[in-house]
């Protein structure tokens, strides 16, 4: 087993569920946690080597460019419908980067059984 695609697979996830979470309870300390979980995945995306990282590691940086705007609106303006809208943008690019795993991960077992 591979940790080091576990443990990026697992920090994409958890960018994804956590702004999802904020969805649900639209509050600074969860879109906090979202944007700081979010912004560990894009470092460690940073390290990636495959076919497809320039990708993940993009659609990685359009959800830290939806997220931290988001806290700063939600923090210094409390427009809550504008950072929930941005938190929107963050699960599309957030779902993008999860698709663009499953496929290289089907495209290395595709290799691996040849």
């Amino acid at each position: 087993m591979d940790w080091g695609k576990v443990t990026y697979i697992f920090f994409s996830l958890m960018s994804l569920t956590t702004t999802a979470g904020f969805l649900y309870e639209p509050n600074a300390i969860a879109l906090f946690l979202a944007a700081g979980v979010n912004v560990i995945s894009t470092i460690l995306k940073i390290g990636v080597k495959n076919l497809l990282s320039a990708e993940l590691l993009a659609s990685s940086l359009v959800a830290d460019l939806h997220l931290i705007p988001a806290f700063m609106v939600l923090t210094f303006t409390h427009n809550v419908r504008m950072a929930i809208a941005l938190a929107i943008g963050a699960i599309v690019a957030n779902s993008f980067s999860i698709a663009l795993a499953l496929i290289e991960s089907a495209r290395s077992q595709e290799k691996d059984t040849y």
